[in-house]
């Protein structure tokens, strides 16, 4: 790869990343307003607006849609974290099947143009395989033991990128359910289990414990 290209690759990176961040801010600015009984029915409609907002921008690559839900929570209450729950677990289904509809001669076209000539190929040889297949080659070709350990153990692998700190640096829940939704790893009823487990912890414990700062 051209130091040209390479340059390339890392500006794109770092607007996406930058980019989202500037998304999720202003989404976590439009939720910060003040809550009285005199304002309690406009109150209702933005929460509303919000939550539509919010899954559609935690559905987006680099958006960091967990820490806009944990600012939404605190913010909001506990009584909020069962809406914000459910919306994260439709943004990752939304972005999971979005990925699922990418043509894999998409996926290789675009990793040719930022010459990523090897992941280009491989795209093109995993297109025809099923699950299993695809598993295999994939491990065949691992260069290294962790990916291997990480393909056998990949819903567990996906529950901890899903909560992983800082995973806006990895394109974000919307990122990586995009790009499991274009692995052909995950089939839809596993992988949407995994999503309500994986994104359940922090809601849950922000409403049975009530915590509101």
């Amino acid at each position: 790869m051209t130091l040209s290209r390479l340059l390339l690759l890392l500006a794109l990176y770092l607007g996406l990343i930058f980019g989202g961040a500037f998304l999720g801010q202003q989404l976590s600015d439009l939720v910060a307003f003040d809550i009285r009984p005199s304002n309690e029915p406009e109150v209702h409609k933005v929460i509303m607006t919000c939550t539509g907002a919010y899954i559609l921008a935690s559905a987006i690559p680099f958006v960091p849609g967990a820490e806009i839900g944990l600012a939404m929570m605190l913010l909001l209450g506990p009584r909020i974290a069962v809406l914000v729950y459910g919306s994260m677990v439709a943004a990752l289904m939304i972005a999971y099947l979005l990925g699922r509809l990418i043509p894999p001669a998409a996926t290789a076209r675009a990793f040719a143009i930022l010459g990523l000539r090897r992941a280009s190929d491989l795209s093109l040889e995993l297109a025809p395989l099923d699950t299993g297949a695809r598993l295999n080659l994939l491990t065949a070709r691992a260069p290294r033991r962790v990916v291997p350990f990480l393909l056998r153990h990949r819903y567990l692998a996906l529950a901890l990128a899903f909560n992983l700190p800082g995973n806006s640096l990895l394109g974000g829940g919307g990122g990586i359910a995009l790009a499991a939704g274009m692995a052909g790893l995950y089939p839809p009823v596993a992988y949407a289990l995994t999503v309500i487990l994986a994104v359940l912890p922090v809601p849950l414990t922000i409403f049975l414990t009530g915590y509101h700062p």
